[in-house]
Formats: structure tokens, C-alpha cells, sequence
């Protein structure tokens, strides 16, 4: 519900607050004083474009601000997803600013806002139906979303989107696994040739850093020959002397011919012997590490490079290191082996999806059932209302055909669109092509009385609803919004008609005063007999007669069915 509404200078009103209350409420006032200045108020909260036209002569930035009871927990949850809790005592205020410059900022309860995030909270909150709601209204896109909210089908259409989901899935997968026979034959020949050429490869792990590691070794070979020599000379020198270990066995053999004297010198022997033995062992391996004297170093290195040429082509392609090529090399496999069982997956999914398809055609049945059910429904409760509307030669009816194609999309198969007749004998047609402007604020407010229970959280404000019509469809027209919001719905009326204005349960005036050469704007509420007065503006001009007086006052009575 609208609590109140702050304007600052917007076009001629300076700075004024209104207060509303639950139930219905009028504002009036003579041409010119600013009615429309309220309705384009409420526009700015609700995110429509701004124009700079707006700001009120001489000054910088024009200010709106609207308190709201928040409706439900549902809302509550809408606020907290934006980050935008409401207040403790339950109200949120939207705030809207623009600026000389065309800068426009949005806040929430003191907190900036996007403005998808304005629009979405704001539409939740309260909405204007006037010409542009009425085009929406005529738009045969949106009738389903009012046949929907009428239906009350939620269920149906959740149960109805999980299939369409399932079913969307699967035929994309399907179109996967279609491909052209040419497409999925140069992918499985050139995921052979990758596969064969990795293999043939014969990829290892640490296999590059091995090989770098034995060129190094290679190319300095012979500075580790030379090295290696001391060592080796200690078994067998090159320079024919005797050799280390020959002269530790002779001194070994002489060890024991002392053992005959001195019994401690054959454990010295021993010794000398294992000396010989380890020096033997050590010169073997460490001969090792020269090779073998006899390989030519130019072939191995001449080897060791092609390989490593081998193993940076297949980097470039497949992967930065052995472990990504071998990686690559195994999902290439995966690939194929998917591609070459396609044809069998294929059928399963064709047969999975059949059955998905008979289930999406079953789940599209019940909510067209429920749609076309509720449409007969929403058409006589519209068209009753209509009738009381002195609109009882029109027929109306709510269309639920199968879309072009009967194609299937997110929200069933069905095209619903609103058809009318206004004249006897004329058949029915799309409403866009037929309501005339003053027809259609009727239709709207007919729709809105059918549909009031699903506005009930959103204040509803009507502005030229009683464009057109005569003084009884005034009073009529007044009865119906009395009646919405005897509902539960807040209903603000902007109206030129003293029967609807007599109607409501609390009358704003807005007028016009200068000052100092500078108009200004105010709202105000109406007492009984300023409510008289006002009634008898309407209805007799300036001149405010006592008769004229009179019959405002009774017109007031009998709209309030009780005296003040």
C-alpha cells in the first residue's frame, strides 16, 4: 500500500506531501492545477523514462519519494535478494532523483538502486492505468500472463516447464549427435590421426628431461673421459706401470708371509686385499660415467636431438608437456570412442525423447484445459461486468488456440488473446481493433474488478478511466472502484467526474495558487462540505448555486451511503 508521497520540484509544485489511506481515494481539481503532476510522480518511482522537462523552472533537481507497507513475506524476499531490507516498523521507501544534466539516481530505504532493480520492486508495488497500461492491456502478448494470474495455474505450468526443459535438453543433444555424416567423418579421420601419431611417438613422461640430461653428457665427453682416467688408471694404467691394486695384492701376499712371525700382520693382509677389491668396484663405476670409448658422440647426439625435435612438434600441438600430450591423447580417444557409439546413443535418446514428447504434450493438455477452463470463466465475469458498465451489447471472449505451428515454447503451446464485439451482429475480433479509447479504460477497469484478487498487494491508480462516458457510467464506474477496493486493493483515482469522486472514501484537492509570480501546487484533503463544493465545481461550473450546491450534496450522501 501507498502511504504517502513527497514531491519537490516537479513542474510547478514546489514541495507538497500527500497521505493516502487504505480503501479509495479522489483527487480532483480544476485544469491546469497539477492532477497530472501526481500520475507522473508515481511514473518516476516506477522507473519510466525521464525528461528534464519535469524539473520545475529554476531549479537543479526534482525529487520523488513514496513510502510503502511492504504487502507479503514474498516481497520481503524480493528486498532481501536486492539487499534492501525493509524498515523495522514493515514500510520501504522508494526515492527516485533527476537532474538538469539528465542524471537520474534510484534508493531504497536510504540505498542506491539499480534501475532494473526499481522497476521490478516498484511494479510489485503499485501500478498506473491509464493509456500506457492500457496498451499493454491491448498487446495480445501479455494476455496470457492475465488469463495466468486469473487460473491460478502455477502448478500446471511449473510441472509443464520441467518437461519443456527436459525436452529442450534432449534435442539439443539429439542435434549433437546429428551431425552430418561428412562433419563426423573428418572428425573421427583427424582424431585417428591424432591418436596414431601420439602413439606412434611413444610418448614418456620425463622422457625430455632425460634426454637433455644425456646430450649434456654427451657433449662434454670428453672432458668427463679425462676425468674418469685417474680413477680408471688405479685398476689398469695406461702408462704400463703397476697398477694400485696389483701393488695392494703383492703387499697383501707379503702380509701373510709375515703372518708366520707375526700372527696380527694376516688380518692386515685381509685389510689389504679389500682395499684392492673396493678400488676395483670404485674404478668400475666410475668408468661408467665416461661410457663406452668406443660410441661415436656425433650419432647419439645427432639421435637425441631428432627426438627432442619429435617431442617440441607434438608440444606445439597438443600440449605443453609429455604428461598434456598423453592427457590430450586419452580425451581424443574418449572423443572417438562417443562419436563411433553415437549411433546407439542416438537411438536411445530418440526413444527417451519420444516418451518426453508424449509427456510434454500431456502436460501442455492440462494447462491448456486449465487455461481455456479459466478463460470461459474470466470471459463471462468480464463481460458481466461490462454490463454493469452500460456496455451490455459487448461481448467478450478469451481465445485459447494452439500457437502457429503448434509449436511449443516456455508457456505451453497455447496463444491466448482477449476478442471483442462491441455492436450487435458484428463477430468478435481482436480487442486491439476495436475498443476505443473510452471503451477500453471500461474494459480495463471491467478486467480489474475480475482480477482484483491477484492485485489486492499493489496500490492502483486510475487516471482517465472516465474518459467518454456519460454521468450514469460515471456513477457506475465509481460503484466498481468503490468496490475493488472494498476488496482489499488501494485504489487512487485521478477523475473529472463528480459521481466518481462522490464515491470515494477520502477526496484530495489539488490546486493552483501564484505567488509572487511563480505558480504553485498543493494537495489537500477535503471536509465534508469542501467535498460539497467541490462536487458542485464539477458539475455546475463557477457557478456554485444553491441548487447546484444541493445536488452535490445529495450526490455525496448517496455515494457515502451515510452523512458525516
Amino acid at each position: 500500500m501507498l502511504d504517502s508521497l513527497h514531491i519537490e520540484n516537479v513542474a510547478v509544485v514546489k514541495e507538497t506531501d500527500l497521505t493516502f489511506s487504505p480503501g479509495f481515494t479522489v483527487l480532483t481539481g480544476e485544469t491546469g492545477a497539477g492532477k497530472s503532476i501526481i500520475v507522473d510522480s508515481v511514473n518516476l518511482l516506477l522507473g519510466v523514462r525521464s525528461s528534464r522537462e519535469l524539473i520545475r523552472s529554476g531549479e537543479t533537481a526534482a525529487t520523488v519519494s513514496g513510502s510503502f507497507s511492504v504487502p507479503d513475506p514474498s516481497f520481503a524476499e524480493l528486498l532481501g535478494e536486492y539487499g534492501l531490507p525493509p524498515e523495522e516498523d514493515g514500510t520501504f521507501l522508494l526515492q527516485r532523483t533527476i537532474t538538469k544534466d539528465g542524471k537520474s539516481s534510484v534508493r531504497g530505504n536510504g540505498r542506491p538502486m539499480t534501475v532494473s532493480a526499481q522497476k521490478e520492486i516498484a511494479a510489485r508495488l503499485i501500478a498506473i492505468h491509464g493509456q500506457h497500461e492500457n496498451q499493454f492491456f491491448l498487446d495480445p502478448k501479455n494476455h496470457i500472463r492475465y488469463l495466468d494470474r486469473f487460473a491460478e495455474d502455477e502448478a500446471e505450468r511449473k510441472a509443464y516447464e520441467e518437461v519443456y526443459r527436459k525436452y529442450r535438453s534432449q534435442r539439443l543433444q539429439l542435434k549433437e549427435l546429428s551431425r552430418s555424416e561428412n562433419e563426423k567423418a573428418q572428425l573421427i579421420d583427424l582424431l585417428t590421426y591424432q591418436i596414431r601419431e601420439i602413439d606412434r611417438a611413444r610418448v614418456r613422461a620425463g622422457e625430455e628431461d632425460e634426454l637433455r640430461e644425456r646430450r649434456a653428457k654427451l657433449q662434454n665427453a670428453e672432458w668427463i673421459r679425462e676425468r674418469v682416467k685417474p680413477v680408471r688408471d688405479l685398476v689398469s694404467p695406461s702408462d704400463g706401470k703397476e697398477s694400485t691394486v696389483s701393488s695392494l695384492e703383492r703387499a697383501a701376499d707379503a702380509a701373510e708371509q709375515l703372518a708366520a712371525f707375526y700372527p696380527e700382520a694376516a688380518g692386515y693382509a685381509e685389510q689389504l686385499r679389500g682395499f684392492a677389491i673396493e678400488i676395483e668396484d670404485l674404478s668400475e663405476t666410475v668408468s661408467g660415467f665416461a661410457g663406452n670409448t668406443e660410441e661415436d658422440p656425433t650419432a647419439a647426439l645427432d639421435a637425441i636431438e631428432e627426438r627432442l625435435e619429435q617431442l617440441a612438434r607434438l608440444r606445439k600441438k597438443y600440449g605443453s608437456s609429455e604428461a598434456e600430450i598423453l592427457s590430450f591423447r586419452d580425451q581424443a580417444k574418449c572423443r572417438l570412442d562417443e562419436i563411433e557409439q553415437s549411433a546407439l546413443k542416438k537411438q536411445i535418446l530418440l526413444e527417451e525423447n519420444k516418451k518426453t514428447a508424449q509427456d510434454l504434450v500431456l502436460a501442455a493438455s492440462v494447462l491448456t484445459e486449465k487455461r481455456a477452463a479459466s478463460g470461459r470463466i474470466l470471459a463471462e465475469r468480464i463481460q458481466e461486468e461490462l454490463r454493469f458498465l452500460d456496455m451490455d451489447k459487448v461481448r467478450f471472449s478469451v481465445s485459447v488456440a494452439p500457437k502457429e505451428g503448434n509449436t511449443f515454447t516456455e508457456d505451453g503451446r497455447d496463444a491466448v488473446e482477449f476478442l471483442i464485439s462491441t455492436n450487435p451482429g458484428e463477430p468478435l475480433k481482436p480487442l486491439e481493433k476495436i475498443a476505443s479509447g473510452g471503451e477500453l479504460s471500461r474494459i480495463m477497469l471491467a478486467a480489474k474488478c475480475v482480477l482484483a484478487a491477484s492485485e489486492s498487494m499493489r496500490a492502483l491508480i486510475f487516471d482517465e478511466v472516465d474518459t467518454g462516458v456519460s454521468g450514469k457510467t460515471s456513477q457506475k464506474i465509481g460503484t466498481k472502484l468503490k468496490q475493488l477496493a472494498d476488496s482489499g486493493c488501494q485504489v487512487i483515482c485521478v477523475t473529472h467526474s463528480a459521481q466518481i469522486a462522490s464515491q470515494a472514501d477520502v477526496h484530495l484537492l489539488i490546486s493552483k495558487t501564484e505567488e509572487e509570480g511563480r505558480a504553485f501546487t498543493s494537495v489537500r484533503e477535503l471536509s465534508f462540505r469542501e467535498r460539497v463544493a467541490e462536487l458542485a465545481r464539477i458539475m455546475g461550473g463557477s457557478e456554485l448555486t444553491d441548487t447546484v450546491l444541493a445536488a452535490a450534496e445529495e450526490l455525496l450522501v448517496s455515494g457515502q451511503n451515510r452523512m458525516y
